[in-house]
Parts: structure tokens; C-alpha cells; sequence
């Protein structure tokens, strides 16, 4: 994951076509005509050995025979010609290749090694191959084989070349333009994560579009996914397909969770909005070209047809938006403002001989109005009702709007006959425009989407109902003897010991070999309606194929014919299964309780994904399931439980009172945590799970391991989870100069109250020289994201005394895993215990772990506390070039240690003293 040389792809010094060609529909003719029509002001260059001049340009033969290095190398040439241009490219000094040229159709996997070889022989980027180009219209760059687009503030990254030229197709009859196109191909380099990077701190671009065909590396994927959502919205169109999850000969039935689910969940998870297809991937293009941020989504219908408006309003509803409730007072002034006839509430009819006075009396009115958040003009065409004039009207109320109010409300037209001229006019206005209704409330939606996502992602989790501190060297051992056999089902007295270590609540049970050993155990196990008896054996995966399990066995005596008759139908429907015995349990079916399917799946993608939905032996025709990636935090497991029918009748329906949903949520944090802390586990299903309001009991479970086929990551993480989870390994204890000892660990979410208190009784001065600036409050907004930080990318540490934080020590990658920045910063009264050097060598420490090159620093030049220490450490300390108020420090580490690590994150100052 880096952004290192992506400057030669997006604002080249120079370009150079390798395999220009003369021929007449060839690809290399093609993009050299779209180089010279952008008008690209640097120097283009050819490289043919055939043609010493092609349309009037010079060409030199080889790459080594250009007067100057090439910066960026667009490749048309034959395949196999294209490790040996691409290690030329190299050595001439070009710093990015764009490889056009499809791979060879044998040999794909060599074919890949030995280019990605020539690449990072000479540090080059790499683009493709196979893809369409790249583009970037603010340095008139058409180095591609689509239409040129027309510079604006929107991003495309595509894994299809036609879905960019489309894209750039439809923008330009819409006047929607980009900062920067890329189709990606064959991936060799270059890929979704790095440009996800690259355009998340271009300041030219306000969003981001992706298409997504597949993604390759999860991980790099999610962190650099969050990092992008949490400062620009980013929209992804994905085709959905129903692949299901674990349909293998280890699976237990018919899998839950299809591949489209855990896509659903991962983008949920990183903050990004995904839409259906492409038709919604343009509205939403439309939408974030021309339509500013929304605050809220009380939306107001200003309509000339009172069926149009009504039909809006219906669409607005099912898509989860919410009419706005017009005052009193923007009552009062539409009345005045309409006939008799029309209507002064959302939707405002406007009726159908509305004018463009009209149209811009009735938007004042809503858009002044405290409880409108954004506004939707509608309008049918008609002779008595000219679209052109209409549209001005409501341009010109947008503008005067805008005017008088920061943020502005956004403005939506959906003009179902308007000439282009009408179009342009709304959209100079900054009204996104639609040519239906629907079109117009779904394009408005996408905001609104967008807002609430972000918010989701700022919320302070709750607080776990219990302190939940699991024994994980216990559930090690629980899936010890598995392992030592290859892997596969855990036995049911390792899933209930693997269960408990993690607090899982299950029934009491006993493991037998024989049906007289299960008639004896039955009386103590019996339940007030008996026992029940099921089957044990590693090949009958669904029990049901025998009838392997029986309930309501009320002696003895009715538990031996039970377990004898399992046995005599295994023998005679599955006579290889290896039969183990029985699992004897109490029968407990209580009538306030409702049946829950609780599960990890392994996605080939994803790695673990947390399911739950609707449980008992129904459950895979119900298919009543939601997903999500962990780890979990009680807000999230809340979440996942609210995304299900299921989860929304914990609350109580009919006869059946409210069951303890906060223990339902405990255990899918927990089984959650399971699957991070040992990642040998490969499927967990808790089938039923039953919540009652008295709390929830696992009655049947299964787990499933494997050995690891990769090696742990820095810190001891789990290689395959796809969002690093919380890094336990930093934890530490101080012993300061007075003989105190504080807790040292990293930020959690729940933290955000604790962090807020810290912030209020720092000193005013100290937030000055950790922030470069006076500050009278810091934001909830910066706390929130202090506190839900990516681990891939960023380590914060607090000292902790008791229930208070004392201090804060950040470590913020760059994007290339290289350096991190520092800051620092104590609570009032901290300084001078040690304290602020202890952060500083627990910062070093992680930086070491997790691989970085150097740490490095801002420090405004008064803070000499903070340059004493710094100096005390081994930084290099030097004056800023561009500010003398600044101090520039550096710590150079040791080499870094093989394993995984992040990068990434906002700059931070040096902080408020030692």
C-alpha cells in the first residue's frame, strides 16, 4: 500500500508512448491522438523501432535513446515485448508505467512475476496491464483509449475499461467533470488501495467512484477504504452475486451467508456508500458534482404537479427518508404565494400553470425554513408552464440561498422535458439534475446515505453489560487436539470448553460412547422435560440425515431405544461414518424464548465474518441473516442484530415479552473475539441460540478449525482478518520518577468519554502547542475519530490512572509504511513525573514492532521541554525551511522486522511538553 511515484501517473513531467503507431484503428494510434488533443503541456515522446516519425512527431527506437528520462510511460507495444520495455522504462528513469497492452493468454501467473520483477527492479509503478489508461484532466492528460473527460472534483477508479469510458460518455453530455480516471486491469501494482490513498489527499478531488469487479487484498482494501470514507465520500457499485459462503464438505448444511452479504458488510464497515448498478453510480456522480454537503434529511417537494409530488414523497419514504414538517410561518408565506387551488404543505403544489415566479416564491419559502434540510423542484411539462423560465427561477433561489446560509441546503430538480439549456442553467446553480423524480429523491438519498454512515462511524459505542475478559489460553487448548490432527470439527466437550473460556453460556452436557452410558447419564442431565440425545461422529455433519437427534426423551429407558436406533440407521444410511457416542443434554424449550442462529463463515476475501440472524432447524430456508466483519464492539453487534427481522422481534411481539438483547449482543461480541484471537477457527455456528429475558443460553454448537497457512503479523495478529483488531501486545505499565505506576495501552472506542474529560483539563497553552493553534474546545467530531482509529494505520496510546487518562501519545504512518509522526500531549499537573518520556519510548516501541524506518515530528520552537527530550532520545533536531516557528525532529529506527504493518493519517504537532 503506497502512494510512492503516483504524482508521475496523475501530473507527469513528461510522457512517452511505447508502440506508437501509424495504423489507422490501433490501439497506439489512438492514444497518441487523444495525447495530442488534450494538449498536455509537457513533452511527449515515441518510441517505435519501426517508424522513425509517425503523424509528424519524431520517434527514437528504444527507450534508452530518448534525450531525457521519461516520467510517465504509456505501453501499446506487443505482449510479449512487455518485461523487457518495462525493465527499459526503468533504467531510462521513467518512475510510472501504464501498460495498455493485454497479458498474454498463457502463462498468466509467470507472465505477472517476471513483470512485477522489472518493476521493483527499478522502483517503477506499475499500471495494468490490460487496462484502458489513465487520465487526469486538470494537466490535460488523455493517456487512455476513452474520450477525454473535463477537469472536476470527481475520481473514478474502475476494473473495467468499460465501465470508465462509459462513465466518461455519459459526464460529458452532463457537464461532470474528474480530477483523475484510472482503469486498473490486470493489477499488477498499482491497485484499488493505493489509489483509494492517493485520491483521499488530492485536494482537487471532493468524491470517489469505484468499480469493483473483485478485491484482491482485504486488508489493504478496508484500511485504505476507511481512511478515504472518513474524509470524502466514496461510492462503490459492485455486481452482486449469491455466491454462498463455505459450500464445501465441511460445511454444516445449507450455508447462511452468501459472498454479496459480506461485500454489503465490509463496505457498511469502511464508510462507503454502494449502490446497485451503474444507472445509480451516475445519480450519484450527478449528486456529488453538483449538490453541496447535507446536514439532514428532512427533505421538502416543491412540485407543479401534485401527482408528481405525491409519487416523490412516496419514494422518498421507502427509500428511508423523511418529509419535512413545514412551519408555521413557510405556511403562512406559500399560502400568500400560491393559488386557491395549490397546496401549502410538503409537497407544495405548485399547480400546473406555475411560472418561474412561482417556482422561486415557493423555494425561498422552504429553503428558509429551520426544518428543511434540502429541497426537490419537480416539474411536468407543459405549454402553460415553460420549462426554461422555471428553470432559471429555481437557479436563481438556489443562488440567493447559498448565499445567505453556510453550510447551504442542497437543491435537486427533477425536470422530466427540459431542453439542455435548462440543465445548464440548474446545474451552474449547483442543482444536481434528473430527468424523473424517482431519480432525483434517489440521487438525493445518496447523501443522505452518506451522512448517516459517517455518523455510524462517530458514534460512541456502548459499554459492555459485564467485564468480559476471556481466557484465551484455555480455548487454545480446547482446539489443540483437532489441530494436532490436521484440523477440522472441534468434539462437543472442545466447543463447549472453547465456548465457556470466552463466556459463552451453553447447556450442561455429557459425552458417552455407548447407548447404556447415555440412559445413565440421562436421569441427572434430564431437564423438567427430559433429555435430549444426539448423535456424535465427525462424518454425519447434518445430524438430520439419520435422525441423529431426539428430544423429550422423559426415561431412561426411552433414551437407550433412542440412541439405539441412531446408531442402527447411521450403520445402515452412512456405514462408513466414524460414530464417537452421544451428547446427552437437558431438554429446555422455554416458552419466552426466541431461537437465534449465531456464526463465524470464512470468506476467501474477508477471512472471518460474524453472521446472525433467525435460528432453529428452519433457519436456511428463512435466510433471515446479516453479517459483519470484526472485531465487534456492543454498537456494532447491536447493529448486525437490527439488520435482521429476527433481531427486531427481540424487542417483543404478539404474547412474547422482550428478551435480554444486550446478552445477544454480548455473544456475538464474543464469539467474534473467539475468531480473532485464534485464528486456526474457521467456522463457528450456534444454532439455536436461545434469548429469553432472562439472558441467552447456546444450545447447540459446532466449531471448525484449520492450521494457519500464513504466518502472524506484527504484534501477533491474526493474518487473516481483514480490520486489525484491537493491538493487546502494546499494553504496558509506566513506573514513574515519584514511584507511581500508570497503565499504558491503545485507544478503544468506548474510550471517547474518558478521552473528552483528558481534553477538558489540559492546560490551554499545551493544547496550543500540540494543536499549533488557540483552542477553546476540542471537537466531539476529532475525539470520535482519536478514539475509532484504523490500528492499520495509526497507534494511540493513553496512560491510564484508575478511570482517568493523564496522557496521550499518537503515532500516525505515512501512506508508504516508512515514518510515523508523533505527538504528545499530558493532562494538567502530569508533567515533570517521567510521564511524557515514558510515551515517547512506548511510542518507539510500537513504531519498531510494527516496522516504521523513523519517527518523526513537528515542534513549534518554544516548546523547549519537548526539544530537551527529544534531543535526550536520539532525534535529530533542525529548523523547519518553510517556518522558523517550527522544529523539525527525526528518529531514525532499526531496520524493519519481516511481518505486516499499516501506514497512513493526518499530520499531528510534536505536543505539549514532557
Amino acid at each position: 500500500m503506497t502512494v510512492r511515484n503516483l504524482d508521475a501517473v496523475f501530473a507527469p513531467r513528461s510522457v512517452t508512448l511505447v508502440g506508437a503507431s501509424p495504423r489507422e484503428g490501433s490501439v497506439g494510434r489512438i492514444i497518441l491522438a487523444n495525447l495530442r488533443a488534450g494538449d498536455f503541456s509537457g513533452p511527449v515522446a515515441l518510441v517505435n523501432p519501426d517508424y522513425p516519425e509517425i503523424d509528424g512527431l519524431a520517434s527514437v527506437p528504444t527507450l534508452a535513446a530518448l534525450p531525457e528520462p521519461p516520467d510517465l510511460v504509456i505501453v501499446t507495444a506487443p505482449a510479449h515485448a512487455l518485461p523487457r520495455i518495462v525493465d527499459e522504462a526503468g533504467a531510462a528513469g521513467a518512475r510510472a508505467v501504464v501498460v495498455v497492452t493485454l497479458s498474454p493468454q498463457t502463462g498468466g501467473e509467470e507472465f505477472r512475476k517476471v513483470l512485477i520483477e522489472a518493476a521493483r527492479r527499478h522502483g517503477v509503478r506499475l499500471v495494468g496491464p490490460g487496462c484502458l489508461g489513465v487520465q487526469s484532466p486538470h494537466v490535460r492528460l488523455n493517456a487512455s483509449a476513452a474520450e477525454a473527460a473535463a477537469p472536476g472534483e470527481l475520481a473514478l477508479i474502475s476494473q473495467s475499461g468499460g465501465v470508465m469510458s462509459s462513465t466518461v460518455a455519459w459526464a460529458n453530455t452532463r457537464s461532470i467533470g474528474f480530477s483523475g480516471l484510472v482503469s486498473l486491469g490486470d493489477t499488477c501494482d498499482v491497485d484499488v488501495d493505493d489509489l483509494l490513498d492517493q485520491f483521499a489527499i488530492d485536494r482537487r478531488t471532493r468524491a470517489i467512484l469505484l468499480y469493483l469487479d473483485e478485491i484482491g487484498d482485504a486488508p489493504r482494501f478496508m484500511s485504505a477504504a476507511r481512511a478515504a470514507a472518513r474524509i470524502k465520500p466514496v461510492v462503490v457499485v459492485k455486481a452482486r452475486r449469491a455466491h454462498l459462503l463455505g459450500q464445501t464438505d465441511a460445511s454444516i448444511g445449507r450455508p447462511l451467508v452468501d459472498a454479496d452479504i459480506v461485500c454489503d458488510a465490509a463496505f457498511r464497515r469502511a464508510g462507503l456508500l454502494r449502490v446497485a448498478d451503474l444507472a445509480e453510480l451516475f445519480e450519484a456522480a450527478e449528486t456529488l458534482a453538483h449538490a453541496p454537503q447535507l446536514t439532514g434529511k428532512r427533505v421538502a417537494i416543491v412540485s407543479n404537479s401534485a401527482a408528481l409530488g405525491t409519487l416523490a414523497l412516496a419514494r422518498l419514504r421507502a427509500l428511508g427518508g423523511e418529509p419535512a414538517a413545514l412551519a408555521e410561518k413557510t405556511h403562512e408565506t406559500l399560502s400568500k404565494a400560491l393559488p386557491s387551488e395549490g397546496f401549502a404543505a410538503n409537497p407544495v403544489d405548485l399547480c400546473g400553470d406555475a411560472g418561474g415566479a412561482r417556482y422561486e416564491a415557493a423555494l425561498d419559502a422552504v429553503l428558509e425554513d429551520p426544518g428543511v434540510d434540502a429541497a426537490i423542484a419537480i416539474h411536468a411539462p407543459s405549454r402553460i408552464s415553460p420549462a426554461g423560465a422555471c428553470a432559471v427561477a429555481v437557479a436563481a433561489a438556489t443562488t440567493r440561498a447559498r448565499a445567505r446560509r453556510y453550510p447551504p441546503k442542497p437543491v435537486f430538480a427533477a425536470f422530466l422535458a427540459a431542453e439542455s439549456a435548462s440543465r445548464r442553467a440548474l446545474e451552474g446553480a449547483h442543482v444536481a439534475f434528473f430527468r424523473t423524480p424517482e431519480a432525483a429523491v434517489q440521487g438525493l438519498m445518496h447523501l443522505v446515505d452518506h451522512v448517516e454512515a459517517q455518523a455510524s462511524l462517530l458514534a460512541t459505542p456502548p459499554s459492555a453489560p459485564e467485564n468480559f475478559a476471556p481466557d484465551v489460553a484455555r480455548a487454545r487448548a480446547a482446539i489443540g487436539p483437532a489441530l494436532r490432527n490436521g484440523g477440522g470439527w472441534l468434539s462437543p466437550t472442545d466447543v463447549a470448553e472453547a465456548l465457556m473460556a470466552y463466556g459463552v453460556p451453553t447447556l450442561p452436557q455429557a459425552v458417552v460412547e455407548t447407548p447404556e452410558e447415555a440412559a445413565e447419564v440421562a436421569t441427572a442431565l434430564s431437564g423438567p422435560r427430559g433429555a435430549v440425545v444426539k448423535i456424535v461422529s465427525p462424518d454425519i455433519l447434518r445430524r438430520a440425515l439419520v435422525g441423529g437427534v431426539r428430544l423429550a426423551l422423559e426415561s431412561p429407558n426411552a433414551v437407550l431405544e433412542a440412541a439405539r436406533g441412531m446408531l442402527g440407521r447411521a450403520a445402515e444410511r452412512m456405514p462408513e461414518a466414524r460414530i464417537e457416542g452421544f451428547l446427552v443434554q437437558p431438554h429446555i424449550r422455554p416458552d419466552d424464548g426466541q431461537e437465534l442462529y449465531l456464526g463465524v463463515v470464512d470468506d476467501p476475501s474477508f477471512g472471518p465474518v460474524v453472521a446472525f440472524g433467525a435460528g432453529g432447524g428452519a433457519a436456511a430456508l428463512r435466510r433471515d441473516v446479516a453479517a459483519a466483519l470484526p472485531p465487534l464492539h456492543m454498537g456494532l453487534a447491536r447493529e448486525l442484530i437490527d439488520d435482521t427481522i429476527a433481531g427486531r422481534l427481540l424487542g417483543g411481539h404478539d404474547d412474547r415479552p422482550p428478551v435480554d438483547r444486550d446478552m445477544v449482543a454480548l455473544v456475538l461480541v464474543k464469539i467474534a473475539q473467539l475468531a480473532v484471537d485464534l485464528a486456526e477457527i474457521r467456522e463457528i455456528e450456534i444454532n439455536p441460540l436461545v434469548a429469553t429475558p432472562r439472558g441467552a443460553v447456546a444450545f447447540d454448537a459446532r466449531i471448525r478449525v484449520a492450521p494457519l497457512s500464513r504466518a502472524r503479523g506484527a504484534a501477533g495478529v491474526n493474518p487473516r482478518l481483514a480490520i486489525r483488531p484491537y493491538p493487546k501486545a502494546y499494553e504496558t505499565e509506566l513506573t514513574l520518577k515519584d514511584g507511581a505506576t500508570v497503565a499504558v495501552r491503545p485507544i478503544r472506542p468506548e474510550d471517547e468519554p474518558a478521552v473528552a474529560g483528558f481534553f477538558r483539563h489540559v492546560a490551554p497553552d499545551d493544547l496550543r502547542q500540540r494543536f499549533f493553534t488557540p483552542v477553546v474546545e476540542v471537537p466531539r467530531a476529532f475525539i470520535a475519530r482519536l478514539t475509532q482509529i484504523d490500528y492499520a494505520r495509526a497507534f494511540v496510546l493513553l496512560a491510564v490512572d484508575g478511570d482517568r487518562v493523564v496522557g496521550l501519545a499518537q503515532l500516525h504512518a505515512d501512506p508508504d509504511v516508512e515514518t510515523g509522526e508523533y505527538a504528545i500531549l499530558l493532562g494538567d499537573g502530569e508533567k515533570g513525573r517521567g510521564l511524557g518520556r515514558g510515551l515517547m519510548r512506548a511510542l518507539i516501541d510500537v513504531a519498531r514492532a510494527e516496522g516504521l524506518e523513523a519517527v518523526t515530528g513537528e515542534v513549534l520552537t518554544e516548546n523547549t521541554a519537548m526539544l530537551s527530550l527529544c534531543r535526550s532520545l536520539g532525534f535529530e533536531v533542525k529548523p523547519d525551511p518553510d517556518d522558523l516557528s517550527l522544529r523539525q525532529v527525526r528518529l531514525a529506527l532499526d531496520p524493519p522486522p519481516c511481518g505486516t504493518h499499516g501506514g497512513g493519517g493526518p499530520r499531528s504537532g510534536g505536543g505539549g511538553g514532557a
